[in-house]
């Protein structure tokens, strides 16, 4: 038997295999997302015109008012969460609704961009299969997919079960500070949930189970300003520079290796003076070849697949950091930003639900997308404490720069794949 023919024989009987397992609440929950697929749209244009960028608060506040909206007329209850003025975030928005007894499950996306309202690119335009704009899907298109999933299990009455919270953040492009105060919230909803989803980015293809957490670090040496005649005396020592080499030299050598492991020293900064620029990695420096370097310092990031990772990479790096050359000294510092969202058996049960859906669809099953290529994001602050999966937005490419552009079907696909999901969840199944 030839390969095509192989192929198409396949192809039919997965077709033959959709059509039986959809049931009459499947096809009325997918005839309505259809119907309202222009409309959808539509909406996803109105968001998109309205910029949001992380620092312009009255617009992330715009957009969260479109989706108050819309979430009020389906029957949720909306409310708006602010951050402390000093903060200069917008805030998060969330809608809930309670449909009976039964599991309760957290949507998560983000209401702001990395397009700030100086960006030239600032409008939604479509060409064919394809729209783009600022955000689209990163990730306004799966803020879309989210309430339009849930238009169309309200219009259909197919859940009678369960609680649905929507939380979209205002800030997860630049996460305000203090990070425990900007996500007390979502954590708090997360520990509420019996499940999360996250909409940010997604593909038929894939299913996100797991994602690297970050962590920043901070190193400064000092050493003993002299001569450089006397380098290497006793009295004189290394200088900050070459104990700052050593340090960072073993560190490559000796901390990295384990999966999913990886550390950066993104800015370094040695010589006789070292100051504080505007930021914390900006630094304006001084020195001279016939001066012992007095002081040198980096700011780095670093990348783990779970804590027990992360603990020990640590602990590894502490330790070379102490075993300090002669006449010097140094000091690291380690700053908690995102858990790891780690790949765990509930996680991958998530995936299997997800897939008995892609069956009903008529879809090829969803691979959990390495976990060791995702970066973070929202839900990881939740993950620790729920039952989690990300990835069910739309398909795109070009986030983050101006040619960021959506498919158009992946927006269909994602929303009739996650009514369907949705209603799973709050049924119990």
């Amino acid at each position: 038997m030839s390969y095509i023919l192989k192929t198409m024989i396949l192809a039919i009987t997965m077709v033959i295999a959709s059509l039986q397992a959809t049931s009459a609440d499947d096809k009325s929950v997918l005839a309505s997302i259809d119907k309202n697929f222009q409309q959808q749209i539509n909406f996803l244009e109105e968001i998109v015109n309205q910029n949001s960028g992380t620092l312009n608060i009255p617009g992330v506040r715009d957009v969260g008012r479109s989706f108050e909206r819309e979430f009020t007329a389906l029957g949720f209850e909306t409310r708006w969460i602010e951050m402390p003025e000093n903060m200069n975030r917008a805030g998060h928005f969330i809608a809930t609704k309670a449909f009976g007894e039964g599991p309760h499950i957290l949507l998560i996306g983000h209401l702001d961009t990395v397009f700030e309202q100086n960006s030239p690119f600032q409008k939604f335009e479509r060409d064919g299969e394809e729209a783009s704009g600022p955000g689209i899907s990163d990730m306004k298109g799966g803020n879309t997919v989210i309430l339009y999933a849930l238009k169309a299990i309200m219009e259909t009455n197919a859940a009678n079960a369960g609680t649905v919270t929507v939380f979209f953040t205002g800030d997860e492009e630049s996460v305000g500070s203090p990070i425990d105060h900007a996500r007390r919230d979502l954590i708090s909803a997360g520990k509420a949930a019996d499940i999360a989803l996250n909409f940010e980015g997604g593909s038929a293809e894939w299913g996100v189970i797991g994602r690297r957490g970050s962590s920043n670090w901070s190193l400064e040496v000092t050493g003993k300003q002299s001569h450089s005649s006397g380098i290497f005396r006793d009295g004189v020592g290394a200088g900050a520079v070459f104990e700052m080499s050593r340090i960072l030299n073993r560190f490559y050598g000796e901390v990295r290796g384990p999966f999913g492991l990886t550390f950066n020293p993104g800015v370094l900064a040695g010589g006789t003076l070292v100051n504080q620029g505007e930021t914390p990695n900006d630094f304006n420096t001084y020195g001279k070849g016939n001066v012992v370097a007095q002081k040198a310092v980096v700011q780095g990031g670093l990348r783990f697949m779970n804590q027990a990772q992360l603990d020990a990479a640590r602990a590894a790096m502490r330790g070379i950091v102490e075993d300090s050359l002669p006449e010097t000294s140094a000091k690291i510092t380690f700053e908690d930003r995102y858990p790891a969202m780690e790949e765990t058996e509930a996680n991958k049960n998530l995936l299997a639900k997800l897939n008995t859906v892609h069956t009903r669809l008529g879809l090829e099953p969803a691979k959990s997308f390495p976990p060791e290529r995702r970066g973070a994001a929202d839900i990881s602050f939740i993950a620790p404490f729920v039952t989690s999966m990300d990835g069910l937005g739309v398909s795109g490419r070009g986030a983050h720069s101006p040619r960021e552009r959506m498919n158009i079907e992946s927006m269909r696909m994602a929303t009739k794949r996650s009514a369907l999901l949705i209603t799973d969840l709050l049924s119990g199944k």
